[in-house]
């Protein structure tokens, strides 16, 4: 054997070794409970408080029930306290467990000491940085946003400073206690540059950047970017559920089996294997004119097939 077929021999027992390897890796996410238990008794174990932003709806307000669930207390936060005040009676009602409404809005400035008072005396175990902003629902380019100068704060604050923030006024403690959580909601769409979501995009990419650079910083805390694609919520349009897409609190049920499983997940196997696939597309295929116009008639068809079954619905209601 000379040495040209000893190297490539070599070559391919490695190349066989590392997707060998890789594939393990990848069966464990088919079994989330077995690889990465999570005891009925963990979450209360990390503090006596869950904090959740943008608890009012869909994403936050199902991590909120859950951490509940799980003997918790809540601090639920968002703007619209009409709504929170009801999700905070329905968590109550449900689990028993004691809430605590913050009203603020995110895209604001200076709100951070008020926040950070209100929660300084309180044993916070969890934090779900959730809030986000998207400028639109139908994709478009970054110059043809509306009242761009306004939606680059707004995104940036709501989207990137007040992640930033809210792990500084939490994790002194929970670094001090040498124990904790913190999940940062991401999105599916960072896994590539994504155009027409621009901006959006761009402010998912820094929650995971800064969710695994932190994890480095702390490690024992447990501090994760979760990224999930369809999830149907208002930021989604309500889209139905089923196949790729889930109701939020089948999500956030899904999405915290894998809490143990590194420092970013999808958040549920199909998520996990649409993010693989998005990735292994080339992307001139992905940014190709005529993808991103489909993409931009595949909303534009969805939002336009949405408001005429509301218009139907509410006609039908008038009637009866």
């Amino acid at each position: 054997m000379d040495l040209r077929e000893l190297f490539f021999i070599s070559l391919g027992a490695a190349v066989v070794v590392y997707y060998g390897v890789k594939l393990l890796l990848f069966s464990r996410m088919l079994f989330p409970k077995m690889w990465f238990p999570v005891s009925k008794s963990f979450f209360t174990s990390m503090g006596e408080w869950a904090v959740v932003t943008g608890a009012s709806e869909g994403i936050g307000r199902a991590y909120a029930f859950v951490l509940a669930e799980q003997g918790m207390n809540v601090v639920i936060m968002s703007r619209t306290k009409v709504t929170l005040d009801q999700v905070a009676k329905e968590i109550g009602d449900t689990t028993g467990q004691r809430v605590k409404v913050i009203v603020t809005d995110f895209i604001k400035e200076n709100i951070f000491s008020e926040i950070e008072d209100e929660l300084r005396d309180l044993n916070i175990g969890v934090l779900v940085n959730n809030v986000g902003l998207l400028p639109s629902f139908i994709p478009c380019k970054f110059l043809d946003c509306a009242e761009l100068d306004q939606t680059i704060t707004k995104v940036i604050n709501c989207n990137v400073k007040t992640m930033a923030k809210m792990c500084k006024i939490i994790l002194p403690g929970m670094e001090k206690r040498g124990k904790g959580v913190i999940v940062n909601i991401s999105s599916g769409v960072a896994s590539i540059p994504f155009p027409l979501y621009t901006l959006y995009a761009a402010s998912k990419v820094f929650v995971e950047r800064f969710s695994q650079g932190l994890q480095a910083e702390y490690k024992g805390i447990i501090i994760q970017a979760v990224a999930p694609f369809g999830v149907s919520t208002r930021m989604a349009a309500y889209q139905q559920t089923g196949g790729v897409t889930f109701s939020p609190e089948d999500f956030v049920k899904s999405a915290l089996q894998y809490l143990r499983a590194g420092d970013k997940t999808h958040g549920s196997i199909c998520h996990i294997v649409l993010g693989w696939l998005l990735q292994s597309i080339p992307l001139k295929i992905l940014h190709a004119e005529s993808m991103l116009h489909k993409l931009q008639d595949y909303v534009k068809k969805k939002l336009t097939q949405k408001a005429s079954i509301s218009a139907s619905r509410a006609t039908f209601e008038n009637v009866l």
